[in-house]
């Protein structure tokens, strides 16, 4: 096995023990719950097999539901994310993107930060309309949809530089 497989394994597996150990305890307000395991869909590197990112975030989203009862919204809303991630690439880094270039762990900027928010944003999203999924429900679930991306947000790029690897 090559290291960034055990990387990634090493990070399904904390990410996700974090999210049920932690996370899903975290409850303020009745309306801000952070859901940082998206990072490992964010974090998976991009020259790397995309089948195996779109398995690897079905098992993610679907061991997130069997612990919390959701009934398949994180696998679903797992699943699409992983898939739209090459769009969110595209229009966060435009050309570097083409050629590869990406590390998200890395500092902090502009790009990397529109990429983490927007797909934050479109996970928070899907995940709330799918969980409340009436028309009734809407202006509720946006407004989760915000409160938690932004909680999310916070927390992710905590996690990401509290854990960022170290320069060699």
């Amino acid at each position: 096995m090559n290291n960034a497989l055990i990387i990634n394994i090493v990070r399904f597996i904390f990410l996700l023990a974090a999210q049920i150990v932690i996370f899903n305890n975290i409850d303020l307000f009745g309306y801000i719950n952070p859901y940082p395991y998206i990072l490992f869909i964010l974090l998976y590197p991009v020259n790397s097999n995309r089948a195996g990112l779109l398995i690897a975030s079905f098992l993610l989203g679907l061991t997130v539901d069997m612990f919390t009862n959701s009934g398949g919204v994180h696998a679903t809303s797992c699943l699409i994310l992983a898939y739209v991630r090459p769009v969110f690439f595209k229009f966060a880094f435009g050309l570097s993107y083409e050629y590869q270039t990406i590390k998200i762990n890395d500092r902090l900027s502009p790009e990397r930060f529109t990429f983490i928010f927007i797909s934050v944003l479109i996970h928070h999203f899907i995940l709330f309309i799918l969980e409340y999924f009436k028309f009734a429900f809407i202006l509720e679930a946006m407004l989760r949809t915000i409160v938690t991306t932004i909680f999310t947000l916070v927390v992710s790029i905590l996690i990401i530089y509290l854990f960022k690897p170290s320069k060699r």
